[in-house]
């Protein structure tokens, strides 16, 4: 098999690794004493002062901290240029990202963007492979287990009213991603499930991925699956858990990891327009896709075995309780099918355990609206190309009408 795999230079994985960044900064990223750093991020945590910690060790390396908090959710390309001038105005050496994944796609675009030598504006960048040139080093800090932002070379923007678009360059991957499960705890229940089902999709997408599926991805995936689907419910239910915590987080990161290098697919395609246009958060409308899409793509015989081997991972009573069932079965395609359909339906029953809300019409959505989803959907065709079955306009009409 020949693939390319790119990911962080460094992860450090650890509780309360939050306060070694000042040592990172110093001693591996070479930021001198007298410099100065943008520490991006939004007024949520700082009202939860979950970023003091990290703010004090990088001001005892002798490193001024200058915080960017101005960060919101689906963040518009306003607030990019903002985060940008101030990181030039300030002549900051480095950039670290601290919060969820809005606040680290921020600080990627803001590290390219405020180089010395950066000749291109954010408009030109958006696509595959477009940012020419080097970035700041850059530290991200995720304080969500669900985007794996912090090891993707991916930045989601809003462009208009109801647009986004992405940028996609290796020199998004940051420098060091720090995985600090302490700062999670005070996550709700319901942030904490939707991000854990968007982190579980990433790896299930990635798993499935069509066109750059390689063998490392696989390994990634499986085990993001494992670290995710043994923990969601606990942590959900023991937010305070902070083993299980990590363990969610070192999930996320694997997933982060898969899918940057065996890219989403169908669920996502569909999941980004109900997200733009009805302010669904992301994760959510992924949970929303995921089990209708999954359905959707068994057609392939490939798809359903694939989901078969994830199927007993994610959900370890699958194997156990239905074994012998699927022993029973006649050939290798119906154990396939039984698998693959019973992870889908245990997925459900996750969402309801957890309290998510999974129709779309729980969001406001309407039939009505189901043809301009369907339209607007079609326009994801970075990710719809990794599908592992093609989703025509006709088949997302009619996605969109079962998740109604």
């Amino acid at each position: 098999m020949s693939f390319l795999f790119q990911t962080a230079r460094g992860i450090l994985c650890e509780l309360g690794s939050a306060r070694r960044i000042g040592n990172i900064l110093s001693e591996d990223l070479s930021i001198a004493k007298g410099s100065s750093v943008l520490f991006v991020t939004d007024a949520g945590i700082q009202q939860l002062q979950l970023d003091d910690g990290a703010r004090q060790s990088i001001a005892e390396a002798g490193i001024q901290v200058n915080v960017f908090s101005d960060v919101v959710a689906d963040p518009h390309e306003d607030c990019v240029h903002e985060a940008v001038r101030i990181a030039k105005s300030t002549n900051a050496a480095a950039i670290v990202g601290f919060g969820g994944g809005s606040s680290l796609d921020v600080a990627k675009l803001a590290a390219f963007l405020a180089h010395k030598d950066c000749q291109q504006n954010l408009s030109e960048i958006y696509g595959l492979d477009m940012c020419k040139g080097e970035r700041l080093p850059l530290i991200q800090v995720p304080t969500t287990a669900g985007t794996g932002s912090e090891v993707t070379p991916i930045s989601i923007i809003t462009t208009g009213e109801n647009s986004k678009m992405g940028v996609v360059s290796r020199q998004l991957l940051p420098d060091w991603a720090v995985l600090d499960g302490s700062l999670t705890t005070k996550l709700p229940p319901m942030v904490t499930a939707a991000t854990g089902i968007d982190a579980m999709v990433h790896a299930i997408e990635a798993y499935t991925s069509k066109i750059k599926k390689n063998d490392l991805s696989d390994l990634l995936a499986k085990e993001a699956l494992r670290l995710l689907g043994g923990n969601i419910e606990h942590v959900c239910i023991n937010g305070n858990d902070q083993q299980a915590r990590s363990d969610m987080l070192l999930g996320s990161l694997y997933a982060g990891m898969a899918f940057a290098n065996a890219p989403v697919g169908g669920v996502h395609a569909l999941a980004y327009p109900i997200g733009s246009h009805f302010k669904v958060p992301h994760g959510l409308s992924n949970a929303m896709m995921l089990p209708h899409v999954m359905e959707f793509n068994m057609q392939s015989e490939r798809a359903t075995k694939q989901y078969a081997e994830l199927a007993p991972i994610v959900f370890p009573h699958i194997g156990d309780h239905f074994g012998a069932e699927a022993n029973h079965a006649q050939d290798d395609e119906s154990r396939n099918n039984l698998y693959a359909g019973k992870m889908i339906e245990e997925l459900m029953v996750l969402s309801k355990k957890l309290n998510v809300e999974t129709s779309l019409s729980s969001a406001g959505i309407m039939e009505k609206d189901l043809d301009l989803l369907a339209e607007e959907s079609m326009k994801q065709t970075r990710l719809l190309r990794n599908n592992p079955v093609n989703i025509l306009l006709k088949d997302a009409r009619d996605l969109y009408a079962k998740a109604l």
